[in-house]
């Protein structure tokens, strides 16, 4: 991990743009991807937050910086609490160690630095 506090309104913005370019040659499996993730995160038996601060958690565990972007943009036009997100982030600290706890905090970043 670089020093320095990572800027995920920035990481998130970057991501977004190769997506634009990368959908201009691809955009057959990004309109594939795009309805897996509305059929992945559709209320069903867990509701759509749940299945986010899930997602934040795999981002965590992958240690996938963009994911936390977006899962935690996702959560916060979800109505997520900071006590649901710090709940989530324990769970991946605990399953996870060390590695998890490092990515662990950079969510809370991401968390702190996208409220809007």
């Amino acid at each position: 991990m670089a020093t320095g506090k990572k800027d995920f309104k920035a990481i998130t913005d970057g991501v977004n743009e190769g997506l634009a370019g990368l959908r201009d040659m691809a955009g057959d499996t990004l309109s594939a991807f795009s309805g897996l993730s509305k059929a992945a995160n559709a209320d069903g038996a867990i509701d759509h937050k749940t299945k986010e601060l899930i997602a934040l958690a795999i981002g965590v565990a992958k240690q996938c910086d963009a994911c936390i972007g977006f899962h935690t943009k996702a959560l916060k036009k979800l109505g997520a609490s900071d006590q649901e997100v710090a709940d989530t982030l324990g769970v991946c600290v605990y399953m996870g160690g060390g590695p998890s706890l490092m990515y662990a905090a950079d969510a809370w970043t991401a968390w702190t630095q996208l409220k809007d």
